[in-house]
């Protein structure tokens, strides 16, 4: 699946987007939380192309049980494009193992309460609280298909948070952002 995802850090200012929203009859879901492993393979360099694994599990509601999923995600720089693979999985410590035996080494762990509103098929706007940061952050995940440009997606993304008057765009992952 191709995704272009862009990211903006709200500071403090969490109230004052969710009003703008409420205002275009826009209301996010009740809050969940995601844990995120994230696992890079030796000779790992940032801006490189690199594949990440990320182990993820997920909290909808304390009834329950939790869901797991890995990810395979690979950031293609020069394109702005996201290409992510999910799999849900059974045995979290089972699928850890087999992470670390491909070679796969932590990067660092994520923790987040997110909330989520589905703008359109294929576009879902995250509101989250990472935790080890500083303020909120909203990302929206476009889902695009081979036939769509990149680049007229991602103008039309960053056209949105402008017109939520959001503009402290952030390029680096929530695993390169974490204060460790």
């Amino acid at each position: 699946m191709k995704k272009v995802i862009a990211k903006v850090h709200l500071g403090k200012s969490r109230d004052a987007f969710e009003q703008k929203l409420a205002n275009i009859e826009l209301d996010f879901s009740p809050v969940y939380w995601q844990h995120d492993r994230v696992y890079v393979p030796r000779g790992y360099r940032k801006n490189a192309n690199y594949p990440r694994l990320i182990m993820r599990t997920e909290m909808k509601a304390v009834d329950r049980p939790p869901k797991y999923e890995i990810i395979l995600k690979r950031h293609i720089e020069d394109s702005g494009l996201d290409v992510v693979y999910t799999t849900p999985i059974r045995d979290y410590t089972e699928a850890v193992g087999i992470i670390q035996q491909l070679g796969f080494t932590p990067l660092s762990e994520v923790s987040r309460k997110r909330q989520e509103i589905k703008m359109a098929e294929g576009t879902i706007l995250y509101l989250d609280k990472v935790e080890g940061t500083n303020g909120f952050f909203a990302k929206i995940e476009t889902t695009i298909l081979d036939k769509d440009s990149v680049e007229r997606v991602r103008e039309e993304v960053v056209a949105t948070f402008k017109s939520l008057d959001e503009t402290n765009f952030i390029n680096e992952s929530y695993a390169e952002t974490v204060k460790h």
